[in-house]
């Protein structure tokens, strides 16, 4: 009996490490830089052309060269062909294996341009740059399901931004962000059956916040050099959100009796545990250089660097007495991408444009796990535009494939190989 009240215990210290552990999906994995598909077709090498309604995120200092009222709207589909894990040793073991559920998801994009008079415009922008999720397969037998069965992301920007035109060549801007976000964890919680030696799963935890919003600001610049260069930067500020929300846990039953009583009556299930956390998401620049080999091609380079680096600690207020809050160190690095984008026009009214980017994932190895195994990335894309008298469309796909990890020093023991390919299909209308 004492061996049930040690497992017991052990189980409320784990419960507490599960309900802390819901901050980590904000990983540069779950940042969604595609938000508008003209620029997606070039693989997001976007900061020194910034010239369809789509510049309120890519470069807003775009946004001072419009001359009539403009809309846009559309969406970026995100699924997966590959999202497995292998075990290691010591644990899981070679012989652990794991799927990702299939992802589905369309993160939208709304755009409006409106000019106030010959030199200042004003814009509005609503879209999601961060969100996702994962779900692993087999929850059951997956050997990582005390860190992780599901973790998601939603969020939504409200953006609206001024354009001022100083020069014919030269344009700034700039606006606020708000942002809207929740998050959910859930994952299992497991106990020592004390006859048998063996972890059994004893709980189902949930943590959800509601939504919860911050703040934020952007500005940027466009040069348009001459005819055949032009220039950008652009910068987002960090912004952080104080969530708040509810961790609760649900009996799972053992096939022994005594335990699952001990447990039951040990264990707060079914309610709500109050938890408090602040998140800071990341500050990102962007950098391009755009140039008109002829005049129907033209080539564009990017530099993106997004400040990870502030991301070292998550606290977890648990805000019932009988709680004590944690502290999750992360440990992000500082990225950077690397687009290269080409358009070439072949009509009055058609376009193709072609890309690549390397994304460069911030995660140490001591962070990949199955809640986010981040990874670095090499994307190619391809899109199609066609304008109308009134109404114009754009179409793009990429092909993401990240690179194959494999962890030896996760912080909670579990170790091995992931392997990811990501497809992304955008599609927006403008009129």
């Amino acid at each position: 009996m004492a061996s049930t009240g040690r497992s017991v215990r052990a189980l409320r210290v784990l419960s507490l490490v599960v309900l802390g552990s819901a901050a980590p999906v904000l990983g540069a994995g779950f940042s969604i830089f595609e938000q508008g598909t003209k620029a997606m077709g070039m693989a997001g090498a976007f900061t020194a052309q910034a010239d369809d309604p789509s510049a309120m995120f890519h470069n807003v200092g775009g946004l001072a060269f419009f001359d009539e009222q403009k809309f846009s709207l559309g969406f970026t589909y995100i699924t997966q062909s590959e999202a497995d894990f292998e075990g290691t040793t010591p644990f899981p073991g070679p012989e652990a294996r794991a799927e990702m559920e299939t992802l589905s998801e369309a993160p939208p994009h709304f755009y409006w341009v409106k000019p106030i008079n010959r030199r200042w415009n004003f814009g509005l922008g609503v879209n999601a740059p961060f969100g996702l999720g994962n779900e692993w397969s087999d929850q059951d037998n997956f050997a990582g399901r005390f860190i992780s069965t599901k973790a998601t992301l939603t969020e939504l920007d409200i953006n609206p931004n001024l354009g001022l035109r100083l020069s014919d060549r030269f344009g700034i801007g700039f606006g606020v962000i708000v942002r809207v976000s929740e998050i959910e964890l859930n994952r299992r919680a497991p106990a020592i059956d004390p006859f048998s030696g063996l972890p059994v799963d004893v709980a189902q935890v949930v943590l959800e916040s509601d939504f919860d919003t911050g703040f934020g600001w952007q500005v940027g610049f466009l040069h348009k050099l001459n005819n055949s260069f032009s220039w950008g930067f652009s910068y987002r500020s960090a912004m952080e959100i104080d969530y708040a929300g509810d961790g609760r846990l649900t009996q799972i039953l053992t096939d022994n009796p005594q335990l699952d009583a001990i447990i039951g009556a040990s264990l707060p299930f079914g309610q709500a545990l109050p938890i408090e956390t602040s998140i800071e998401f990341p500050d990102a620049a962007s950098l391009g250089f755009a140039l008109a080999v002829t005049r129907s091609l033209l080539v564009e380079v990017d530099v993106n660097w997004i400040g990870w680096s502030s991301f070292e600690v998550v606290v977890i207020d648990f805000t019932a007495d009988d709680l004590p809050d944690q502290t999750l160190p992360q440990d992000w690095d500082d990225s950077q991408h690397y687009r290269l984008g080409l358009r070439w026009t072949t009509g009055p009214r058609s376009e193709w444009r072609f890309g690549y980017v390397y994304d460069e994932s911030p995660q140490p190895d001591s962070g990949v796990g199955p809640l986010l195994p981040d990874a670095d990335r090499n994307g190619l894309t391809v899109g199609y535009g066609r304008t109308g008298a009134r109404l114009g469309w754009d179409l793009a796909l990429m092909y993401l494939p990240f690179d194959e990890r494999t962890t030896r020093v996760n912080r909670d023991g579990f170790n091995g190989t992931y392997n990811t390919t990501a497809w992304l299909l955008g599609f927006t209308l403008n009129w």
